[in-house]
């Protein structure tokens, strides 16, 4: 079948972001002023249905886990896998938060142990906030973001592969509406995610950008500025653009191979260099904070933390997640076939949370000790004046071979950032070409690189005039779209559980 580009769904998103783009540039402030006015309604109104939704995907993941639907094999009973459970692991981790915990798991901790929510109670720099940082960490950054993603991934996967579904978003709502999602309601839901995936990329490229610089001005003095922003987000894009040409399992897969081998080896380093045992022991007591607390942190029914600071958080990052999932889960449920229900939640959600969690007892428990051990919190004072990118480097500087290491890991930011937008790109431009079938997954090389132009550009515009508020303000806005979609998405899986043949199982 001829690939060609789906007019009705590529057209209404770049419109809408070559618009924004413009606005930004020609009218800074009102741009500004108009984006953050819309994050802080969203925020204000859907704040509450954010934490709910987040915290159903989880309850819906054990679920599905723990009933028949689990046995079901994706793409059928004589299915066999595209990847070996090795390289399927390592594309899922580095195609979702992989790029996030490189930036977020040194820095955000230090946010956390000195501005704590005040209706806590705690004082900041305390041990007791150490303990909240660490608990916090794991909030973020385990078990709720990958189900999320699974919940979505998954139905998109059983739909494509076992009900022989068009490679679409309406896809994920064929079995609860039927042919009815098809046509028009399907191309408005791939528009919709599509302007909102662009966002929550540029949001986690602008934070790539950023922590790629901070290793540029620790290595070579090279100040972060529109210049340097310019370089590294042109580099990234044509490396990505690059990997996407050599196709599916070519390019992603030698890319997140490397990457989680050099993940393992970096964390060895920082594990056995720096603070151990203390780091052990606060990740112990963080985890046991973050299972007592984990309904109210995500619910917030019995005691509410600071609404300014939930919103700047948590539920940023559920909006974030939010905004990537959609697309995400297009990529994630194509490389899914062949296994079963089971071992998709067990790798996707269970193995993947597991390794954030390690990550973030390494990195974030040695940062807090680091932080909480020198003389006049030395981190803190690093990030309000070298900003949250220097932190990682900092924490580096610990290590032997200081200046090799950062030069690797500023390699392994870079590949990890491109390994993330390959994949996503593939998808995004999956649904905006025809055509797309299991035997014919790719989408021409042109459709690809527009979209890769185009999530590079919005990213640097977003560092280069809004800064780290800005990004998370795009970031969030893009969420509130997908937001109304995974709670269509839950309905679905509530049919599918109860009518329990859907699938041939």
């Amino acid at each position: 079948m001829q690939q060609k580009l789906k007019h009705q769904v590529f057209w209404l998103p770049f419109s809408l972001l070559a618009i924004s783009t413009i606005s930004s540039i020609v009218q800074k402030e009102a741009f500004l002023a108009g984006v953050t006015k819309t994050r802080d309604w969203i925020m204000y109104h859907f704040d509450d249905l954010f934490s709910w939704v987040s915290f159903s995907c989880v309850l819906m993941i054990i679920i599905i886990f723990f009933s028949p639907l689990a046995k079901v094999k994706i793409g059928g009973p004589d299915a066999q896998p595209f990847l070996s459970r090795w390289r399927w692991f390592a594309i899922t981790l580095c195609t979702t938060i992989a790029t996030g915990i490189l930036f977020w798991g040194t820095a955000e901790p230090i946010f956390h142990l000195h501005q704590p929510p005040e209706s806590l109670g705690i004082a900041p720099g305390s041990a007791e906030a150490q303990g909240f940082a660490m608990s916090t960490m794991y909030m973020h950054w385990t078990i709720t973001p990958y189900s999320i993603y699974g919940t979505i991934a998954l139905l998109f996967a059983l739909a494509y592969y076992n009900l022989k579904q068009s490679f679409s978003l309406g896809t994920l709502l064929y079995p609860l509406a039927g042919k009815r999602v098809k046509g028009s309601i399907s191309d408005i839901i791939d528009i919709i995610c599509l302007f909102a995936l662009v966002a929550g990329m540029a949001a986690s490229l602008g934070a790539g950008i950023l922590s790629i610089s901070g290793g540029l001005n620790k290595l070579f003095g090279w100040q972060g500025n529109a210049l340097v922003y310019s370089i590294i987000t042109t580099l990234v894009v044509l490396t990505f653009l690059l990997s996407a040409k050599s196709g599916l399992f070519r390019g992603i897969r030698i890319l997140s191979d490397y990457n989680i081998r050099a993940f393992v080896i970096l964390s060895l380093l920082i594990f056995i260099f720096i603070y151990p045992f203390e780091s052990l022991q606060l990740g112990f007591e963080g985890l046991t904070d973050y299972l007592k607390n984990f309904f109210n942190r995500s619910t917030h029914l019995i005691q509410p933390l600071d609404t300014s600071w939930v919103h700047s958080w948590t539920v940023f990052y559920w909006a974030n997640w939010m905004a990537w999932a959609p697309i995400t889960a297009l990529f994630l449920g194509r490389i899914a076939y062949g296994y079963t229900v089971r071992e998709f939640i067990l790798t996707n959600v269970v193995f993947t949370a597991l390794f954030g969690g390690i990550w973030m007892m390494i990195f974030s428990g040695a940062t807090l000790q680091v932080d909480m051990q020198g003389e006049n919190f030395p981190l803190y004072q690093a990030l309000q004046t070298e900003g949250p990118e220097s932190i990682i480097y900092l924490l580096i500087e610990k290590l032997p071979f200081a200046q090799i290491i950062s030069f690797v890991f500023l390699l392994i930011v870079f590949l990890s950032f491109v390994t993330a937008s390959d994949s996503n790109t593939s998808a995004m431009s999956a649904i905006s070409t025809t055509g797309i079938t299991p035997e014919n997954a790719e989408a021409p090389f042109p459709i690809k690189l527009i979209w890769g132009l185009t999530i590079g550009l919005v990213a640097w515009i977003m560092i280069n005039y809004a800064g780290l508020d800005g990004i998370k303000t795009i970031s969030a806005i893009g969420g509130f779209p997908a937001l109304i979609l995974v709670i269509f998405i839950l309905i679905t899986w509530v049919k599918v559980l109860f009518k329990k043949d859907i699938f041939k199982m």
